[in-house]
């Protein structure tokens, strides 16, 4: 089974700033290998950094008031023990020692915030694999809101294999799929040339829905590629192995669609007699449906010229060739 198929990445990442700020510095080689968790870029920090000290500062602060409180509430328990202050006097003093640890608690939650944006200058790659150019340079103003990401990292190895099939067609491939757990996919670069990738793929996973607009439904493959060959965006064909089936080839060209959806195709007999014949294809292979009733091997079979024909008709035949395939018919 040849499908048409489309190379996609196994993983993607836009690299993307998290604060706004100036970049000072870019820190990678652009179309090179970078690691998860690689420093790429440098955002100017001197205003997160100024945040930082601030907010310890602050911390400093309400520490100390805290302290001052407490000791303020050590005298006045001891004080109103002995009714030299008065209750509410105490109490007060206990609820601005509840404010100063509340206090305490927000100047700790803004000094987290502020080591965050700090951290947040130095932009990382969320993953391996290779990155695109800068779509930024040094002195660039970014945002934490901008459309456009710094960089993109793509993993290209492995990559995925998109396929369209039918989705009546698809069914026999769902079901060699559950016996097999997965099916090996040749991937062919260059039908023209015959150009067959050197790495085997498998078929692993098959969408749940037809396509309504296309009758189609894709299938996904993994194909190894250590040396980058296959490339996203890049148009192949993947040959799916399902195992043998005995049958006989019949090119698609020679086959007519009837209005209740069958099937049909014209033989000759020995007696140069045009008979129609209804086939079940089994299975598609490059431009060739698959058979194993209705016509046999050694029949002649009308390829060019059957909308000239009818039934019953006597004709005159010619050996047709097809360039594709060894298996030729007439």
């Amino acid at each position: 089974m040849t499908l048409p198929g489309r190379v996609t990445p196994f993983r993607q990442s836009q690299v993307r700033p998290q604060v706004d700020g100036v970049v000072t510095k870019r820190l990678f080689e652009e179309g090179a290998q970078v690691k998860q968790g690689q420093q790429l870029y440098q955002i100017d920090d001197a205003r997160f950094a100024a945040r930082l000290n601030s907010a310890l500062a602050d911390l400093e602060s309400v520490k100390a008031n805290l302290k001052a409180i407490k000791a303020k509430s050590a005298r006045y328990k001891d004080l109103v023990s002995r009714n030299a202050v008065s209750q509410q006097e105490y109490d007060d003093v206990i609820a601005q020692t509840a404010q100063a640890q509340a206090a305490i608690s927000v100047a700790q939650a803004d000094i987290a915030v502020a080591k965050v944006n700090v951290d947040y200058t130095k932009v990382y790659a969320p993953i391996d694999g290779q990155i695109s150019r800068s779509y930024v340079t040094e002195g660039a103003l970014v945002t934490t809101n901008q459309s456009q990401p710094l960089a993109t990292i793509t993993q290209l190895n492995p990559v995925y294999l998109d396929m369209q099939e039918s989705g009546r067609a698809v069914l026999e491939l769902r079901e060699e799929m559950r016996k097999h757990s997965s099916l090996p996919v040749t991937v062919v670069v260059d039908e023209t040339k015959g150009s067959i990738y050197k790495h085997v793929g498998e078929v692993k996973f098959s969408e749940v829905m037809v396509d309504e607009s296309t009758g189609s439904i894709t299938l996904r493959a993994i194909v190894p590629n250590p040396d980058s060959i296959l490339l996203p965006g890049l148009f192949v064909k993947g040959r799916i192995s399902t195992g043998t089936v005995d049958g006989i080839l019949v090119p698609q060209r020679a086959t007519i669609r009837q209005p209740d959806g069958s099937i049909t195709v014209y033989i000759v007999n020995d007696k140069q007699v045009v008979e129609m014949r209804k086939i079940e294809p089994l299975r598609t292979i490059d431009s060739n449906y698959v058979v194993n009733d209705g016509v046999e091997a050694g029949q002649t079979l009308i390829v060019v010229g059957y909308q000239k024909v009818k039934p019953g008709a006597v004709v005159n035949t010619v050996p047709w060739i097809n360039a594709q395939s060894s298996n030729a018919s007439r």
